[in-house]
Protein backbone atom coordinates (compact mmCIF):
# COMPACT_ATOMS: atom_id res chain seq x y z
CA UNK A 1 0.00 0.00 0.00
CA UNK A 2 1.31 3.58 -0.32
CA UNK A 3 -0.29 6.92 -0.99
CA UNK A 4 2.06 9.48 -2.61
CA UNK A 5 1.48 12.81 -2.59
CA UNK A 6 3.26 16.25 -2.87
CA UNK A 7 6.26 17.28 -0.13
CA UNK A 8 5.81 17.12 2.56
CA UNK A 9 4.40 14.06 2.19
CA UNK A 10 0.47 13.13 2.17
CA UNK A 11 -1.65 11.63 5.45
CA UNK A 12 -1.92 8.10 5.29
CA UNK A 13 -5.20 8.54 6.64
CA UNK A 14 -7.37 6.48 3.98
CA UNK A 15 -3.69 4.06 3.84
CA UNK A 16 -4.30 3.43 7.52
CA UNK A 17 -7.81 3.00 6.74
CA UNK A 18 -7.03 -0.03 4.30
CA UNK A 19 -4.63 -1.45 6.73
CA UNK A 20 -7.09 -1.75 9.47
CA UNK A 21 -9.51 -3.32 7.43
CA UNK A 22 -7.32 -6.16 5.97
CA UNK A 23 -5.28 -6.79 8.82
CA UNK A 24 -8.34 -7.46 10.69
CA UNK A 25 -9.15 -10.18 7.89
CA UNK A 26 -5.46 -11.84 9.46
CA UNK A 27 -3.19 -10.46 6.66
CA UNK A 28 -0.19 -9.05 6.89
CA UNK A 29 0.46 -5.55 5.67
CA UNK A 30 3.48 -3.45 4.50
CA UNK A 31 2.42 -0.02 4.18
CA UNK A 32 4.94 2.48 2.42
CA UNK A 33 4.69 5.80 1.46
CA UNK A 34 6.84 8.73 0.69
CA UNK A 35 6.83 9.67 4.86
CA UNK A 36 8.70 6.51 6.19
CA UNK A 37 7.86 7.83 9.70
CA UNK A 38 4.22 7.96 8.81
CA UNK A 39 3.97 4.50 7.72
CA UNK A 40 5.91 3.15 10.22
CA UNK A 41 3.25 5.12 12.78
CA UNK A 42 0.68 3.28 10.94
CA UNK A 43 2.74 -0.23 10.98
CA UNK A 44 2.79 0.28 14.55
CA UNK A 45 -0.67 0.64 14.92
CA UNK A 46 -1.58 -2.23 13.14
CA UNK A 47 0.82 -3.85 15.25
CA UNK A 48 -0.61 -3.18 18.85
CA UNK A 49 -4.20 -4.23 17.17
CA UNK A 50 -2.94 -7.52 15.83
CA UNK A 51 0.38 -8.67 17.01
CA UNK A 52 3.80 -8.67 16.63
CA UNK A 53 4.56 -9.64 12.74
CA UNK A 54 1.58 -8.62 11.78
CA UNK A 55 2.50 -4.90 9.78
CA UNK A 56 5.65 -3.05 8.52
CA UNK A 57 5.98 0.43 7.63
CA UNK A 58 8.87 2.36 4.96
CA UNK A 59 9.63 5.10 2.82
CA UNK A 60 9.12 4.41 -0.65
CA UNK A 61 8.41 6.78 -4.39
CA UNK A 62 6.51 4.56 -6.31
CA UNK A 63 7.82 6.91 -9.57
CA UNK A 64 11.36 5.17 -8.99
CA UNK A 65 11.49 1.51 -10.44
CA UNK A 66 14.33 0.53 -7.88
CA UNK A 67 12.06 1.66 -4.95
CA UNK A 68 9.15 -0.44 -6.19
CA UNK A 69 11.14 -3.24 -6.55
CA UNK A 70 12.92 -3.34 -3.20
CA UNK A 71 9.55 -2.66 -1.85
CA UNK A 72 8.44 -6.34 -3.09
CA UNK A 73 11.52 -7.71 -1.45
CA UNK A 74 11.00 -6.13 1.93
CA UNK A 75 7.88 -7.63 1.80
CA UNK A 76 8.63 -10.72 0.75
CA UNK A 77 11.51 -11.14 3.38
CA UNK A 78 9.40 -9.78 6.01
CA UNK A 79 6.14 -12.15 5.30
CA UNK A 80 7.00 -15.14 2.70
CA UNK A 81 5.58 -13.55 -0.10
CA UNK A 82 4.16 -10.23 -1.63
CA UNK A 83 0.23 -11.77 -2.79
CA UNK A 84 -1.56 -8.44 -2.36
CA UNK A 85 -1.04 -5.13 -4.03
CA UNK A 86 -3.06 -2.19 -3.47
CA UNK A 87 -2.25 1.01 -6.00
CA UNK A 88 -3.28 3.19 -3.79
CA UNK A 89 -0.90 6.27 -5.09
CA UNK A 90 -1.67 9.67 -6.19
CA UNK A 91 -0.91 13.15 -6.56
CA UNK A 92 -3.98 15.52 -7.02
CA UNK A 93 -4.44 19.33 -8.33
CA UNK A 94 -4.73 20.41 -4.15
CA UNK A 95 -0.90 20.20 -4.76
CA UNK A 96 -0.50 23.03 -7.32
CA UNK A 97 -2.36 25.25 -5.01
CA UNK A 98 -5.41 24.65 -2.30
CA UNK A 99 -8.42 25.48 -4.50
CA UNK A 100 -7.27 23.35 -7.36
CA UNK A 101 -10.47 21.32 -6.59
CA UNK A 102 -12.76 23.91 -7.17
CA UNK A 103 -10.57 26.41 -9.42
CA UNK A 104 -9.36 23.68 -11.61
CA UNK A 105 -5.49 24.19 -13.21
CA UNK A 106 -5.79 24.89 -16.66
CA UNK A 107 -3.37 23.81 -20.03
CA UNK A 108 -1.03 26.55 -19.32
CA UNK A 109 -0.61 26.03 -16.08
CA UNK A 110 0.44 22.62 -15.67
CA UNK A 111 4.46 22.65 -17.15
CA UNK A 112 5.98 19.92 -18.60
CA UNK A 113 7.71 19.49 -15.45
CA UNK A 114 4.26 19.22 -13.57
CA UNK A 115 2.42 16.85 -15.62
CA UNK A 116 5.90 14.35 -15.89
CA UNK A 117 5.29 14.59 -11.70
CA UNK A 118 1.80 14.00 -12.24
CA UNK A 119 2.45 10.86 -14.89
CA UNK A 120 5.41 9.11 -12.80
CA UNK A 121 3.07 8.60 -9.77
CA UNK A 122 -0.84 8.37 -11.24
CA UNK A 123 0.29 6.03 -13.92
CA UNK A 124 4.26 4.75 -14.15
CA UNK A 125 4.05 4.18 -10.41
CA UNK A 126 0.85 1.60 -10.97
CA UNK A 127 2.83 0.40 -13.81
CA UNK A 128 6.16 -0.24 -11.66
CA UNK A 129 4.65 -2.10 -8.85
CA UNK A 130 2.78 -3.97 -11.03
CA UNK A 131 5.70 -5.28 -12.66
CA UNK A 132 8.06 -6.07 -9.40
CA UNK A 133 4.74 -7.48 -7.57
CA UNK A 134 2.82 -9.58 -10.21
CA UNK A 135 5.62 -12.32 -10.96
CA UNK A 136 5.72 -13.66 -7.74
CA UNK A 137 2.09 -13.74 -7.84
CA UNK A 138 2.05 -16.07 -11.18
CA UNK A 139 4.31 -18.16 -10.05
CA UNK A 140 2.49 -18.99 -6.86
CA UNK A 141 -0.94 -19.20 -9.10
CA UNK A 142 -2.59 -16.47 -6.39
CA UNK A 143 -2.49 -12.86 -5.94
CA UNK A 144 -4.61 -9.54 -5.96
CA UNK A 145 -4.08 -6.62 -7.40
CA UNK A 146 -6.72 -3.98 -6.35
CA UNK A 147 -6.44 -0.12 -8.28
CA UNK A 148 -7.74 3.22 -6.49
CA UNK A 149 -8.33 5.00 -9.74
CA UNK A 150 -11.32 8.00 -9.79
CA UNK A 151 -14.63 8.62 -10.81
CA UNK A 152 -16.02 9.24 -14.47
CA UNK A 153 -16.72 12.21 -14.08
CA UNK A 154 -13.20 13.25 -12.74
CA UNK A 155 -11.45 11.75 -15.29
CA UNK A 156 -13.84 14.11 -17.85
CA UNK A 157 -13.32 17.40 -16.00
CA UNK A 158 -9.80 17.64 -13.73
CA UNK A 159 -6.78 17.86 -15.78
CA UNK A 160 -4.08 16.61 -15.50
CA UNK A 161 -5.13 14.08 -12.72
CA UNK A 162 -8.54 12.81 -14.48
CA UNK A 163 -7.13 11.72 -17.96
CA UNK A 164 -4.30 10.47 -16.11
CA UNK A 165 -6.59 8.26 -13.90
CA UNK A 166 -8.41 7.19 -16.62
CA UNK A 167 -5.32 5.42 -18.16
CA UNK A 168 -4.96 3.89 -14.99
CA UNK A 169 -8.37 2.40 -15.12
CA UNK A 170 -7.84 1.15 -19.05
CA UNK A 171 -4.61 -0.10 -18.01
CA UNK A 172 -6.17 -2.21 -15.32
CA UNK A 173 -8.98 -3.52 -17.56
CA UNK A 174 -5.69 -4.78 -20.21
CA UNK A 175 -3.75 -6.36 -17.22
CA UNK A 176 -6.87 -8.12 -15.68
CA UNK A 177 -7.38 -9.76 -19.19
CA UNK A 178 -3.65 -10.37 -19.51
CA UNK A 179 -3.62 -11.87 -15.96
CA UNK A 180 -6.79 -13.92 -16.22
CA UNK A 181 -6.70 -17.36 -15.82
CA UNK A 182 -3.56 -17.49 -13.45
CA UNK A 183 -5.05 -17.25 -10.07
CA UNK A 184 -3.98 -13.08 -10.02
CA UNK A 185 -6.99 -10.99 -10.45
CA UNK A 186 -7.00 -7.12 -10.94
CA UNK A 187 -10.02 -4.75 -9.69
CA UNK A 188 -10.49 -1.52 -9.22
CA UNK A 189 -11.83 0.09 -5.45
CA UNK A 190 -13.08 3.58 -6.21
CA UNK A 191 -14.39 6.02 -2.83
CA UNK A 192 -17.26 7.28 -5.49
CA UNK A 193 -16.57 10.83 -4.17
CA UNK A 194 -14.37 13.13 -2.60
CA UNK A 195 -12.82 11.86 0.36
CA UNK A 196 -11.80 13.76 4.08
CA UNK A 197 -8.35 12.78 3.81
CA UNK A 198 -5.54 15.73 3.33
CA UNK A 199 -5.65 14.81 -0.45
CA UNK A 200 -7.98 17.51 -1.02
CA UNK A 201 -6.40 20.53 0.53
CA UNK A 202 -7.57 21.61 4.24
CA UNK A 203 -7.80 25.02 2.55
CA UNK A 204 -10.03 23.74 -0.37
CA UNK A 205 -12.94 25.55 0.11
CA UNK A 206 -14.93 22.54 0.06
CA UNK A 207 -17.19 21.28 2.79
CA UNK A 208 -15.06 18.61 4.33
CA UNK A 209 -18.75 17.75 6.09
CA UNK A 210 -20.28 16.47 3.06
CA UNK A 211 -17.13 14.18 2.27
CA UNK A 212 -16.99 10.21 2.52
CA UNK A 213 -14.67 9.13 5.44
CA UNK A 214 -11.61 6.64 4.52
CA UNK A 215 -13.29 4.04 6.48
CA UNK A 216 -15.28 3.72 3.43
CA UNK A 217 -12.97 1.68 1.80
CA UNK A 218 -12.17 -0.51 4.34
CA UNK A 219 -15.07 -3.33 3.50
CA UNK A 220 -14.25 -4.21 -0.14
CA UNK A 221 -10.94 -3.80 0.16
CA UNK A 222 -10.44 -6.37 2.95
CA UNK A 223 -13.30 -8.90 0.88
CA UNK A 224 -11.12 -8.28 -2.29
CA UNK A 225 -7.86 -8.85 -0.49
CA UNK A 226 -9.39 -12.19 0.46
CA UNK A 227 -9.92 -15.67 -0.97
CA UNK A 228 -13.38 -15.29 -0.52
CA UNK A 229 -13.13 -13.22 -3.75
CA UNK A 230 -11.57 -15.71 -5.94
CA UNK A 231 -12.41 -15.79 -9.39
CA UNK A 232 -13.23 -11.89 -9.28
CA UNK A 233 -11.40 -9.78 -11.65
CA UNK A 234 -11.88 -7.12 -14.15
CA UNK A 235 -14.64 -5.03 -12.02
CA UNK A 236 -14.77 -1.63 -10.49
CA UNK A 237 -16.51 -1.12 -7.08
CA UNK A 238 -17.32 1.63 -5.27
CA UNK A 239 -16.97 1.78 -1.94
CA UNK A 240 -19.85 4.62 -1.15
CA UNK A 241 -22.32 1.45 -2.70
CA UNK A 242 -21.14 -1.14 -0.59
CA UNK A 243 -23.93 -2.37 1.91
CA UNK A 244 -21.81 -3.43 4.60
CA UNK A 245 -24.87 -5.32 6.45
CA UNK A 246 -25.33 -7.57 3.54
CA UNK A 247 -23.11 -10.47 2.44
CA UNK A 248 -20.14 -9.58 0.46
CA UNK A 249 -20.65 -11.01 -2.53
CA UNK A 250 -24.49 -9.37 -2.45
CA UNK A 251 -22.71 -6.25 -1.41
CA UNK A 252 -20.45 -6.69 -4.70
CA UNK A 253 -23.04 -7.32 -7.06
CA UNK A 254 -24.44 -3.99 -5.91
CA UNK A 255 -21.19 -1.89 -5.90
CA UNK A 256 -19.70 -3.52 -9.09
CA UNK A 257 -19.59 -2.94 -12.50
CA UNK A 258 -17.15 -3.74 -15.41
CA UNK A 259 -13.62 -2.35 -15.18
CA UNK A 260 -14.12 1.45 -17.34
CA UNK A 261 -17.48 1.60 -18.90
CA UNK A 262 -17.27 -1.18 -22.27
CA UNK A 263 -20.43 -0.75 -23.28
CA UNK A 264 -19.58 2.82 -24.97
CA UNK A 265 -16.88 0.32 -27.32
CA UNK A 266 -20.00 -1.52 -28.45
CA UNK A 267 -21.72 1.18 -29.49
CA UNK A 268 -19.16 3.41 -31.27
CA UNK A 269 -16.18 0.32 -33.14
CA UNK A 270 -16.02 -0.85 -36.53
CA UNK A 271 -14.31 -3.86 -36.53
CA UNK A 272 -12.94 -5.44 -40.00
CA UNK A 273 -15.26 -8.82 -40.39
CA UNK A 274 -17.45 -8.07 -37.92
CA UNK A 275 -20.95 -6.82 -37.59
CA UNK A 276 -21.08 -2.73 -37.18
CA UNK A 277 -20.57 -1.98 -33.14
CA UNK A 278 -18.91 -4.97 -32.37
CA UNK A 279 -15.07 -5.48 -32.32
CA UNK A 280 -13.24 -9.04 -31.12
CA UNK A 281 -15.82 -10.39 -28.25
CA UNK A 282 -17.39 -7.10 -27.69
CA UNK A 283 -21.37 -7.93 -27.66
CA UNK A 284 -20.80 -11.50 -28.03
Amino acid sequence: MSESQRPPAQSVTLVMALARAVAARGISVAIADLDGDAAERVAAEIVAANGSGSAIGFAMDVAIEADCIASVARTEEAFGTCDILFNNAGIGVSSLRPDGERNLPSIQEVTPEVLERFLSINLIGAYNMIRAATPGMTERGWGRVINNTTSFITMLRVWPYGPLKAAFESASAVWAKELEGSGVTVNVLVPGGPVDTNFVAQDSGMDRALMMQPEVMGPPAAWLASSESDGITGKRYIAGFWDADRPEREAALEAGAPIGWPELGIATRIWPGQPRGKGPGEGL
